[in-house]
């Protein structure tokens, strides 16, 4: 079954948020569930293979189901955020808090699940709240039992959020976070009512949304029918091979008991001949045994899994690292061979660093957390691709650099720097201790002493 990408979810800037808005808006929020539902099984290795209408019992009915959804979602997810985000400041003491409230939240786990459920679900969201000691959190949320809602204008700016679930009870529990509040939500039978309303210490909406692509659509949604035919294509495979080592041997031309079919079972002997023939050894001219065979397929079913699989990665941009030939690729070829996966983690970056710009300025607005609510817009972000690297390649590579660039760009192809600067500058002092070891050892190859100066004496 296919689910179409959910459109963004509008309503009127100016408008009052009532009852009924939001009644409205989670009644459209429910359709999609059954969708994100279908992508989270898929991920999990629920596939539509499992759906299949059963087989009579005297036929092979085997359900299996290669997981290419969690390989390319866990493939991706580790290329694009395998290696943290790392962010800079060039204020020291809003760097350190930053670091504080990264520390605080866990941000590295954060990230890394936000970044996996925006690449299952298309979207995700993190919500922020304050804690009893006014310290900011955040916490990940997936889009199965929360929703963003915006206004109308060009922009298409956060307008509300709601995040609810559902009881044994059949009762909705949940809150609606606005620009100016926290509301309490409850009920029953598909309708809720307001209760208990907190004010919202944050100057925008305290959910930031973080998706993959602007439609909202899973890394692999348009590679499901693929990942669907291959299931069926090996399930019926593997029925095939059952129906060989299963095959009913027919006898022609000659009558078997049953003490006869015990015999052949046991001895794995057959040895039939016309008894109405005068020769003594008997004649099998009449007599034919053998097994009832179906046509072999092999070649033609190993050809269409090989094209399903090509076309799923292909499709989906993300790399087949399984492959044989992936590790004996050179720089280049990798290179070359990472391209569109690159591209594809390059698309996402941009939306990534967008919600995170958008994290850090809610965390900058509180005055409890940074003096200069501005701060947030000079945070540098540096995404590092988890990919092989050839440090022998590198080396050769900064030292050619070494005679036409500067030292600083030359040192940034060597990826086991992390910081260009600060190797510099451990560059720098290594030469001054050398200097300094050399001038001590030379003065005192002539007898002098380096802390006083040589004089000329006439």
């Amino acid at each position: 079954m296919k689910y179409k990408p959910p459109k963004l979810m509008t309503f009127p800037k100016d408008e009052p948020i009532t009852v009924e808005v939001v009644n409205k808006f989670m009644e459209k929020h429910k359709l999609e569930v059954a969708r994100y539902e279908y992508l989270k099984n898929m991920y999990r290795g629920i596939m539509a293979i499992d759906a299949e209408p059963t087989k009579d019992l005297w036929k092979p009915d085997n359900r299996l189901t290669v997981n290419f959804t969690k390989y390319i979602v866990d493939t991706f997810t580790g290329y694009f955020n395998g290696i943290p985000v790392k962010k800079s400041h060039s204020d020291k003491e809003t760097l350190s808090k930053l670091q504080e409230f990264d520390n605080l939240n866990d941000m590295e786990d954060e990230e890394s699940e936000l970044a996996k459920m925006a690449c299952i679900y298309g979207r995700a969201f993190e919500l922020l709240y304050q804690d009893e000691d006014t310290q900011t959190n955040v916490v990940y949320n997936g889009p199965e039992n929360m929703f963003m809602v915006y206004d109308d204008t060009v922009k298409q700016e956060p307008l509300f959020a709601v995040r609810y679930g559902i009881d044994e009870d059949k009762k909705i529990h949940g809150e609606v976070y606005t620009l100016l509040e926290t509301i309490k939500i409850s009920g029953e039978n598909d309708e809720i009512s307001f209760g208990e309303k907190t004010y919202n210490p944050y100057p925008d909406l305290p959910v930031v949304e973080f998706y993959f692509n602007e439609e909202r659509m899973s890394i692999f949604e348009s590679v499901i029918s693929l990942v669907n035919a291959f299931n069926k294509a090996i399930s019926e495979k593997a029925n095939d091979v059952e129906y060989f080592s299963d095959q009913y041997l027919v006898f022609m031309g000659a009558e078997i008991d049953e003490e006869d079919a015990k015999n052949i079972k046991d001895n794995r002997l057959i040895n039939y001949y016309d008894k109405n023939q005068n020769n003594q050894s008997g004649s099998a001219s009449k007599v034919d045994v053998k097994f009832l065979e179906k046509p072999d397929s092999d070649s033609q079913t190993e050809n269409l899994l090989d094209r399903l699989t090509k076309l799923i990665f292909q499709t989906t941009m993300v790399a087949n690292i399984s492959d044989e030939s992936f590790g004996s690729s050179s720089g280049v070829s990798l290179a070359y061979k990472l391209q569109a996966m690159s591209n594809l983690a390059l698309s996402f970056q941009r939306k990534f660093q967008s919600s995170l710009n958008s994290r850090y300025k809610l965390y900058c607005e509180l005055s409890t957390n940074v003096s200069n609510k501005e701060a947030w817009k000079d945070i540098e972000y540096t995404f590092t691709r988890n990919e092989p690297k050839d440090i022998k390649e590198q080396a050769e590579t900064a030292n050619i650099l070494m005679g036409i660039t500067s030292q600083e760009t030359a040192l940034s192809v060597i990826s086991v720097i992390p910081d260009v600067q600060a190797e510099m500058e451990k560059i720098k002092k290594e030469e001054v201790s050398t200097a300094i070891f050399d001038k001590d050892k030379q003065s005192s190859e002539k007898g002098t002493d380096p802390a006083v100066p040589e004089t000329n004496e006439e």
